[in-house]
């Protein structure tokens, strides 16, 4: 008998930079895969503004998160403004604060042309979004890696923020400790399939705090190589965590799709 496995939830993904034919392809497929729901992050305002017309269209898959994504120019103070604002009008429709964070790769690229960022407007611009998650006890879904997580848990703990998902996470050991002491959750990507120091982190971090995403359409590479990246791909992260816990792809899936759903409040898991 074939096994029940737990339907899957693309925990970050930014459905909204796909082309309109490759969206509907992608929500036309998503039952053939077991795929329950899209937790669909945002760039800046135009990208929150198509999230939520994504989600006004497929209500019950495309859960929007709107915020500002840190690898990009500052925005100008009237700029983040109207993006706040925009969002505390809508703070009821989402189910998380996103994508925000801190430009880790934007910064080694200036190094590299000699050039230097305004660091402290990046930390203003994540605080001025965890204050308002703090305000409306939202969850948060982070782009913070490396130094920039350490940043980002100062931040979290000033705000009193608990709930925290770090996307993608790459840490050092000392960060990887704080956050698991802090209840942090982080995802898994498909490089889980082919990226040592991913792996490594999959060993150490604990399972009730693992989740599984795409960050889609970003592409990857081992077997996924040329393809366009699906929500369907989080199978194979399950699959892949399965093998680095030694346990079976069916519980491995149960257990992702239950963190999932716990690291948002019971009304909003719910609608999940």
């Amino acid at each position: 008998m074939k096994p029940v496995y737990a339907p899957l939830i693309d925990s970050h993904i930014h459905l909204d930079q796909y082309q309109d034919q490759q969206i509907e392809r992608i929500i036309q497929s998503l039952p053939e895969h077991h795929i329950q729901s899209l937790i669909t992050v945002s760039m800046n305002l135009p990208s929150c503004q198509r999230n939520e017309k994504l989600a006004q269209q497929y209500p019950s898959i495309v859960r929007p998160a709107y915020g500002y994504h840190p690898e990009q120019p500052l925005p100008g103070s009237q700029e983040l403004e109207t993006l706040l604002v925009w969002i505390k009008q809508r703070i009821d429709n989402i189910v998380t604060i996103g994508e925000i964070g801190l430009p880790y790769y934007l910064r080694q690229e200036a190094v590299e042309r000699g050039d230097q960022l305004d660091e402290q407007g990046y930390i203003d611009v994540l605080s001025a979004f965890l204050q308002l998650a703090a305000a409306y006890d939202k969850p948060v879904i982070l782009h913070a890696v490396y130094e920039d997580a350490e940043i980002a848990c100062d931040l979290l703990e000033q705000y009193g923020i608990t709930q925290a998902h770090f996307h993608w996470f790459k840490g050092y050991p000392a960060t990887i400790d704080r956050m698991i002491a802090k209840g942090y959750y982080i995802s898994f990507t498909p490089d889980i399939q082919y990226e040592p120091e991913i792996q490594q982190l999959a060993t150490l971090y604990p399972a009730h705090l693992v989740m599984a995403e795409t960050d889609g359409p970003w592409p990857f590479e081992g077997s996924f190589a040329g393809q366009m990246t699906h929500p369907s791909m989080t199978a194979t992260v399950c699959s892949e965590w399965a093998k680095i816990q030694q346990i079976s792809e069916q519980e491995a899936r149960h257990l992702i799709y239950q963190n999932t759903l716990s690291f948002y409040t019971p009304n909003q898991a719910q609608r999940l």
